[in-house]
Formats: structure tokens, C-alpha cells, sequence
């Protein structure tokens, strides 16, 4: 779905643990070719390509990849993207995610605990198999380095400027990113579109609950036309005046 120009949300059906999910990550063009905002879970590389040819955009235009944190829903498909890639594409995150996005520290959501619940929700009917490769996915999440680091506040020179928003509490690392052009906030996790309504973080996904809430000032120096989440997709109407509700009523 496009956006504004050069602007793309491109949304992601997949079955996880037997449950329908659509994820929005966010494509973003100019004439040096294109920027991919995180790369869905693993195995979704053919859907990432189909998304791609269905905005008219071809696959080998993508030079950067930028992962707004180290969940497996946003990491996942990095590895076999960079492995079927025929060019160098550049990948962004910021320090304080790097390790976890190389492999060099266990993501920080998957413990033991955590794999064995992800187990017992899957459904009875699951075949053993499938059940077998999603366990392995669990505990050896997928892993690729990281080229460049960002750091809040930072302007990437590219496709009108997009502006990096630290936003932790997610992930420590978590950031948000801001298209100045379209007045587009890429949110990532650091909100959620639920029931036709921008919300706030959702606690039990939340490394740091608190922080998360704070995070949401940030946006208040932006004017922002469109948010766009990564779970919930797009909302248009009057975002700022929403962003604005949501910190007052963590506040209240």
C-alpha cells in the first residue's frame, strides 16, 4: 500500500502458532534506490519479494535495510534477504541492539521459559516437523551484522530525510523513525493500531513498561500526519492529537 510517495507499507500475512498475522513493514524509495524498515519473520522472503513487485518496485533496488529492534518478527527475515541479495545492502540498527541482532547475545525475549510457552500455545494439530523447525527458530534465532549504527536524533540523508527517534522500553534499543517528507512517523512497536485506534506500547511485550510510556514524548516535537505501526498498520486521523491523549492518560 502506498503511503505518500516514495512511501510504502507493505503488509505481511503469515500463520503464527496457528493464528492469522499481518505485520506492516515500510519500504521507502528515492532515486538512489530503496530503504526496507525491518524484515519480517523468517521465512517470509517470498512475500517480502511479492510485496515488492506488487508497488512496482523491483527486489535488486534495495540498498539498505534498517531494523528498528531485535525481535524475531522484525530480524527474522534478514539473513536469507542479505544470502539471496545480488548487491550490498547496508544494515542500520542502533548500538544498543546490534549484539542481540548479531547473534553475539541471546534476543532478550527468548528464554527457556519463554520457548517452552511458545510450545505449549501452539495447536494440538501442529505437525511435528513444523513444530520441530519452530523450536530450532526459537533458540537459535536468525542472525546477520550490522554495518552501521544510528544514534537519536540522527537525520539519514535519503528519501526527504528520516529522522531517528530513540524510543526504548520495547527493546532497550528500540527507535522509532520519522519521514520528514510525508509527515509519516514509522513507529514500530512503540505503538499499536488496535481496534481502529492508535494505542499506546503493549505492556506484556515490553522489556521496560515505564520507559516505553516515556519514550512516547519524544513525538510531541514532530508534526505527524500518519503513524504507521508496525502491528495494526496505518492510521490518518488526527495522530498528534491522539499521541498526545495516550501520554496524558499514562500521566493521569
Amino acid at each position: 500500500m502506498q503511503i505518500s510517495e516514495g512511501l510504502y507499507s507493505l503488509e505481511l500475512s503469515v500463520t503464527i502458532m496457528g493464528r492469522p498475522n499481518v505485520i506492516h513493514p515500510a519500504l521507502i524509495e528515492d532515486e538512489h534506490g530503496a530503504i526496507l524498515v525491518d524484515t519480517g519473520y523468517p521465512g517470509t522472503l517470498s512475500l517480502l519479494h511479492q510485496s515488492f513487485d506488487n508497488i512496482g518496485i523491483a527486489a535488486s533496488a534495495l540498498d539498505s535495510v534498517i531494523l528498528t529492534h531485535q525481535d524475531i518478527d522484525h530480524i527474522g527475515g534478514l539473513p536469507s534477504l542479505l544470502e539471496e541479495s545480488s548487491q550490498y545492502i547496508e544494515v542500520f540498527a542502533t548500538e544498543q541492539e546490534k549484539p542481540y541482532i548479531q547473534g553475539d547475545t541471546m534476543l532478550i525475549k527468548i528464554t527457556p521459559a519463554s520457548i517452552e510457552l511458545a510450545m505449549a500455545n501452539l495447536p494440538e494439530d501442529t505437525a511435528p516437523e513444523w513444530r520441530d523447525a519452530f523450536r530450532r527458530n526459537l533458540e537459535n534465532p536468525p542472525k546477520a551484522p550490522v554495518n552501521t549504527l544510528l544514534e537519536d536524533g540522527q537525520v539519514i540523508d535519503r528519501c526527504g530525510g528520516i529522522v531517528v527517534i530513540l524510543t526504548p522500553g520495547h527493546t532497550p534499543g528500540h527507535m522509532s523513525l520519522y519521514h520528514k517528507k510525508s509527515k509519516t512517523l514509522i513507529a514500530a512497536d512503540s505503538m499499536v493500531v488496535a481496534n481502529g485506534q492508535l494505542q499506546g506500547p503493549i505492556p506484556a511485550y515490553c522489556s521496560d513498561y515505564p520507559l516505553a510510556l516515556q519514550s512516547l514524548r519524544k513525538f510531541l516535537q514532530f508534526d505527524i500526519e500518519k503513524v504507521l505501526c508496525y502491528h495494526g498498520g496505518l492510521i490518518t486521523d488526527n495522530v498528534n492529537q491522539r499521541i498526545a491523549e495516550i501520554i496524558n492518560a499514562m500521566e493521569a
